[in-house]
């Protein structure tokens, strides 16, 4: 996937068994406002998928992960275009090193059940949460 076509990209970081979650921006002229999401974003200037969410990541909560801490992939279709999605596992003690961007209204760490099922979540991302963990 590294090298293909995609339109952007997520991930599903896990701080120890806590999902770490983004409270979208209110605005009415974004995709999913007030909503629960997660870290990523949109492709720039031809990255690959791995370098897109690692760059989003660091981008919106500061954290700069390693390549291999991506434990997690797959491609899946979207309306604005394909989209990957992600999943890295890092110990409880990282959430001290959350500096939180300019987009959105906050963070928090919730069960990735609780997200999976909250009706504020990102229905696709709930979905997506859902298939990596095995559940529903």
């Amino acid at each position: 996937m590294e090298n293909s076509e995609f339109a952007g990209t997520k991930l599903a970081l896990f701080i120890g068994g806590k999902l770490l979650v983004i409270r979208r921006d209110d605005r009415p002229d974004i995709p999913w406002p007030n909503h629960l999401d997660l870290p990523g974003g949109g492709r720039e200037d031809g990255e690959s998928a791995a370098d897109c969410v690692l760059r989003e990541t660091r981008e919106e909560v500061g954290l700069r992960l390693d390549p291999q801490q991506l434990v997690y992939e797959i491609a899946y279709d979207r309306p604005i275009g394909p989209m990957v999605f992600f999943a890295a596992h890092v110990p409880p003690d990282a959430a001290a090193d959350i500096v939180f961007g300019n987009e959105g209204q906050g963070w928090m760490l919730m069960s990735p059940e609780e997200y999976a099922n909250h009706p504020e979540a990102v229905p696709h991302f709930r979905e997506q949460i859902s298939r990596y963990l095995g559940f529903r």
